[in-house]
C-alpha cells in the first residue's frame, strides 16, 4: 500500500492543513491589529500551507470508492466483469458478464428522472404544508350558503318553466277557440247576408 494511502498520513495531512489554515488566520489578524507578531506568524502559515499545496500536487487524487476490489476492471468501459464471491464457485466454467456502459447510463437516467419525479412530488407537499387553512371554514360556510341560494333559484326557475308551459297551453286552447269562434262567426255572417241577384 502507498504511503499516501495510510490512514495516518491522511491524519497528518489533515493536521497540518488544519494547523497551517490557524496560522495563516492568526498571523492575518495579527497583522490587521498591527501586532509585531502578525508577520512572523502570517509568514509561517502561508509557508506552511504552501508546503501542503506542494504534496497534494504530488499525491494522485483519492477514490471515494473501491469497487474495483469487488469487480476488477470496472473502470474499463468496455470491461469483461467478473463478480467475486466468498465463496468457491459453484461451477468450474466462470460466468463472464459484459458490462453494457449504454444500458447502465439508461438504467441511472431513470432513476435521475424518478429522483426529478419525488423531488416534485416532495415540493408539493411542502407547498400543501405551507398553506393557511385557518379561514377554509368560514370558506365553507360560505360555499354551503351560495349552494343553497342557487338551489332555491333552481327549484324557482323549475316552477316558473312549469308556469310558463300552463300558460303557453291556455294560449294554445285559446286559441283554438278563437279559431272554432271565427269560423261560427264567418257561418253566421255568411248565412245572414242578403242573396245576390
Amino acid at each position: 500500500m502507498a504511503i499516501h494511502k495510510k490512514p495516518w498520513f491522511k491524519y497528518l495531512k489533515n493536521l497540518i492543513i488544519g494547523v497551517g489554515a490557524a496560522l495563516v488566520m492568526m498571523g492575518a489578524l495579527g497583522k490587521i491589529n498591527s501586532e509585531p507578531w502578525g508577520g512572523t506568524m502570517i509568514t509561517v502559515g502561508l509557508v506552511t500551507e504552501a508546503f501542503l499545496f506542494l504534496i497534494l500536487g504530488i499525491i494522485p487524487p483519492e477514490k471515494d470508492y473501491y469497487w474495483d476490489k469487488l469487480y476488477p476492471g470496472l473502470s474499463d468501459y468496455n470491461a469483461n466483469v467478473t463478480p467475486l464471491t466468498d465463496g468457491p464457485a459453484q461451477s468450474t466454467a466462470p460466468s463472464v458478464r459484459r458490462l453494457d456502459g449504454e444500458k447502465v447510463e439508461t438504467q441511472l437516467d431513470g432513476m435521475l428522472e424518478e429522483l426529478r419525479g419525488m423531488k416534485t412530488s416532495l415540493g408539493s407537499l411542502k407547498a400543501l404544508q405551507e398553506v393557511d387553512f385557518s379561514q377554509t371554514a368560514q370558506q365553507v360556510k360560505t360555499m354551503n350558503n351560495f349552494y343553497t341560494k342557487l338551489n332555491e333559484a333552481m327549484a324557482e326557475l323549475t316552477d316558473t318553466v312549469d308556469d310558463t308551459k300552463q300558460y303557453k297551453e291556455h294560449m294554445d286552447s285559446l286559441n283554438k277557440h278563437l279559431s272554432s269562434l271565427n269560423t261560427v262567426y264567418g257561418n253566421m255572417l255568411t248565412a245572414m247576408a242578403p242573396p245576390r241577384g
